[in-house]
């Protein structure tokens, strides 16, 4: 079989990437004959050498971007790192409705560091993180089967807690107000029951009640849980050389930067 028609074969059944072990197994063709044929395909653009070994068909209704929807691959890809993932960030808020901002990056959440990736018109963040959750993972279907992706809860925490590295707070204001009306009581108790970021969940509940002002009943029980133990003053966006000043509220969050809505 020419990997032309295992492609074939595999678009049938909406699979949009495979391995190099996959077509030592399926072509029965000499690694050489593969690694030539492989060249044409990626030349021609109808294949993307994503990774070492792991490759992503571009099949016609994507060719002129040049890149294929993370949802199809990301399931696979991460199978054959043998790594946990979720899409986080702006790529997950896209799927929770807060995705205005036309984020042409896809961020993922990986338990292992990667490099990187930037091929064609793809572009790939990952980021790790040292706790791995242990809720507030969702599965999504796509054409190609099933994706993770963090919550509306997770997603807003993971945005504020990286804030410097994306942008700052601003950038994801109205983000974040939009990811606030899909989320639930039940997912703010998930995630206090394993978050281990107490300046995140003070920065978060902040931005619940005085910047998005939300029902109480979402920040409440992130600010049970801080009372449970001792929390301290934190900056709402923090600076190497700042140190948190005159604070008066109750998150002992000192706000040194205006909130502006970037939209």
């Amino acid at each position: 079989m020419d990997i032309s028609d295992y492609i074939k074969q595999l678009q049938s059944v909406e699979e949009y990437s495979f391995s190099w072990d996959e077509l030592i197994q399926k072509c029965h063709k000499t690694e050489t004959a593969l690694t030539r044929e492989l060249s044409r395909l990626v030349t021609k653009k109808e294949i993307i050498n994503l990774r070492k070994g792991f490759y992503l068909i571009i099949p016609p209704r994507y060719s002129k971007q040049e890149q294929l929807p993370i949802q199809l691959f990301a399931d696979k890809l991460f199978n054959y790192l043998d790594s946990k993932y979720y899409l986080g960030f702006y790529s997950a808020a896209k799927f929770h409705g807060a995705g205005h901002q036309q984020v042409q990056r896809e961020y993922v959440m990986t338990d292992n560091q990667f490099p990187n990736i930037k091929k064609s018109s793809l572009d790939i963040h990952f980021f790790t993180t040292s706790k791995w959750p242990t809720k507030n993972i969702l599965e999504k279907k796509s054409d190609a089967g099933i994706f993770k992706i963090s919550s509306p809860a997770l997603t807003a925490a993971d945005l504020i807690s990286h804030q410097t590295k994306l942008g700052g707070i601003n950038r994801m204001l109205a983000i974040l107000e939009e990811l606030s009306e899909e989320i639930t009581v039940q997912d703010i108790n998930d995630l206090l029951s394993w978050y281990p970021h107490k300046s995140t969940l003070q920065r978060f509940g902040f931005l619940l009640e005085s910047a998005l002002q939300v029902e109480s009943n979402l920040y409440v029980p992130i600010m049970e849980c801080l009372k449970a133990s001792k929390y301290y003053p934190v900056l709402l966006s923090p600076k190497s050389k700042e140190r948190p000043g005159a604070i008066n509220n109750h998150w002992k969050v000192d706000v040194n930067i205006k909130l502006e809505n970037d939209l």
